[in-house]
């Protein structure tokens, strides 16, 4: 179990880390290229916790029973907690291209180019104090829908695997 310490480490929201953050990506050479939006996101601890979390509510009785016929560690893992998890990772999938897809103020900070921009920043452009161009911004905001959509669209056979399959009764 966590401590209380552990906790509130867990607990830091992304924008507290973020100067140092640019610093670092200042010093790999990564501001204004994709590799500076795209690391920083590559480990978020809450999926981690998330993933020990759902880990904790599956039975021993898997693992027990994959011991008993002679399964290797590795085996267990990728032949029973690999497919025991497909939900879970449908899930976490969804949020986190949901959260990248959707971030708006790293890449904002990490990129001075038009050139590499997201769908975010550039929709964000189009709204001036001169005037906005809101038939762009409503079809762009259509448009920027689809690839989540799409993952949604993949994924959701795994939400109803996840609800529906009970691996041990009573």
């Amino acid at each position: 179990m966590y401590t209380d310490t552990q906790m509130e480490i867990m607990m830091i929201p992304t924008e507290v880390i973020w100067f140092p953050l640019y610093r670092l990506i200042v010093k790999m050479g990564l501001i204004n290229n994709m590799w500076g939006i795209i690391l920083p996101y590559l480990v978020v601890p809450m999926l981690v916790f998330f993933f020990r979390q759902y880990l904790m509510g599956i039975p021993k009785d898997f693992l027990d029973a994959a011991r008993v016929d002679g399964c290797t560690e590795y085996g267990i893992f990728f032949k029973i907690m690999i497919p025991l998890m497909k939900p879970s990772f449908a899930a976490m999938g969804i949020y986190q291209g949901m959260q990248s897809w959707n971030n708006f103020l790293w890449p904002m900070i990490v990129t001075n180019s038009i050139d590499k921009i997201t769908l975010p920043v550039g929709l964000q452009s189009l709204l001036s104090p001169y005037g906005n161009n809101y038939d762009v911004l409503i079809a762009g905001s259509c448009f920027a829908i689809i690839p989540i959509l799409a993952l949604f669209v993949c994924f959701q056979r795994y939400f109803v695997e996840g609800m529906t399959a009970g691996g041990v009764k009573g």
